[in-house]
C-alpha cells in the first residue's frame, strides 16, 4: 500500500520510513527512524517529518508503530546539536539560546507537535516498538505513544539532565502518570537506565518479547487491536485519556455519552 499524498522531502529530510500496510484490511503505519550510523539520533527535521505524518494521517488508520533501524530505538538528540560551532545542523541550542524567550518558546512548541498527535489522535492506537536503547528524545518518543513493547535487552535513559537541560518532548506527564511522582523524578534527575525487566514491572512497558524478536511481542498485540471494532477502540481511547484527569461523575458521565454514540450507531438506516 502506497501513504497518501505527502511531503517526500520532508520526511526523507528527517531520515524517516513511512510504511502503509494492511493486517485484516485495516491499515496499519509503521515509522521507522532510519539514522541507524547514529543510532537513529533525532533532530529538528526528525520531529518536522514525524508531525507532517500526523498531518496527513488518512482518517482509516488503526495502528501506527514506532520503531528504529538497525536494532535500536533512538539515541536522542543528535549530537550536532550541542557543538557551538556547527553551522550545518537543523538545531543549535547556542543559536537558540540566542532567541527571545517567547521564540525559544514557539520553537519547542513547534519540536513538540512531532510527538503529542501520537496520543490525542483518538482514531489510531499507537505503539512503540522499542529494540536496544530509547534515549533522551527516543525515551521521549516512546512514552508519546499509547502502547510500548520491548526486547529482553531494551533499555531506556532520560538523559537531559547529565546535559543540563530538561525533557522537553513531551515525556515528563506521561512519565509520572505511568509510574508515579517519585520513580520518574529519579530517573529523570539521575539519567540511570531503566532495563527492560524493570520497566515492565513499573508499567512503563507492555510486553518484552521473550525471543529477542520485537514482532513476537508487536504482532500479537496489533491483531488483537484490530480485533476490535473501529469505533469502540476511538471510544475506549477517549475514555482513558479523559479518565486522567476527570472526577467520578464527570467519568461516569463520558462512559454514558460514549455508548450513546455507540448503540445509536448499531442502529440500520431501514429502522
Amino acid at each position: 500500500m502506497t501513504f497518501p499524498p505527502h511531503d517526500e522531502g520532508l520526511i526523507e529530510a528527517g531520515d524517516i520510513v513511512v510504511e502503509w500496510s494492511g493486517l485484516g484490511g485495516a491499515p496499519i503505519v509503521t515509522l521507522t527512524l532510519n539514522r541507524p550510523s547514529t543510532l537513529n539520533s533525532q533532530t529538528a527535521a526528525t520531529w518536522a517529518a514525524l508531525a507532517h505524518v500526523g498531518d496527513c494521517l488518512p482518517n482509516e488508520t488503526r495502528v501506527v508503530v514506532v520503531r528504529g533501524s538497525g536494532g535500536n530505538f533512538s539515541s536522542g538528540l543528535d549530537k550536532s546539536a550541542f557543538d557551538p560551532n556547527n553551522t550545518d545542523g537543523d538545531l543549535n541550542l547556542f543559536r537558540l539560546a540566542g532567541l527571545a524567550d517567547n521564540q525559544i518558546d514557539d520553537q519547542i512548541a513547534q519540536f513538540q507537535r512531532g510527538f503529542t498527535w501520537l496520543r490525542s489522535n483518538s482514531n489510531i492506537v499507537s505503539i512503540a516498538a522499542v529494540d536496544g536503547a530509547a534515549v533522551g528524545a527516543g525515551f521521549q518518543l516512546a512514552l508519546a505513544c499509547d502502547l510500548r513493547v520491548a526486547t529482553e535487552t531494551a533499555r531506556f535513559s532520560m538523559r537531559e539532565a547529565s546535559l543540563g537541560l530538561v525533557p522537553d518532548l513531551t515525556g515528563t506527564r506521561t512519565c509520572a502518570r505511568l509510574i508515579g511522582y517519585a520513580r520518574a523524578l529519579e530517573i529523570c534527575a539521575t539519567s540511570r537506565w531503566v532495563y527492560a525487566d524493570e520497566a515492565l514491572g513499573w508499567g512503563l512497558i507492555n510486553a518484552i518479547s521473550p525471543d529477542g524478536d520485537i514482532d513476537s511481542a508487536l504482532r500479537p498485540l496489533v491483531e488483537q487491536l484490530l480485533s476490535v471494532s473501529p469505533a469502540a477502540l476511538r471510544e475506549i481511547k477517549s475514555l482513558m485519556a479523559f479518565a486522567e484527569h476527570s472526577t467520578p461523575g464527570e467519568q461516569h458521565a463520558h462512559e454514558r455519552a460514549a455508548q450513546v454514540r455507540i448503540i445509536k450507531a448499531m442502529r440500520p438506516d431501514h429502522l
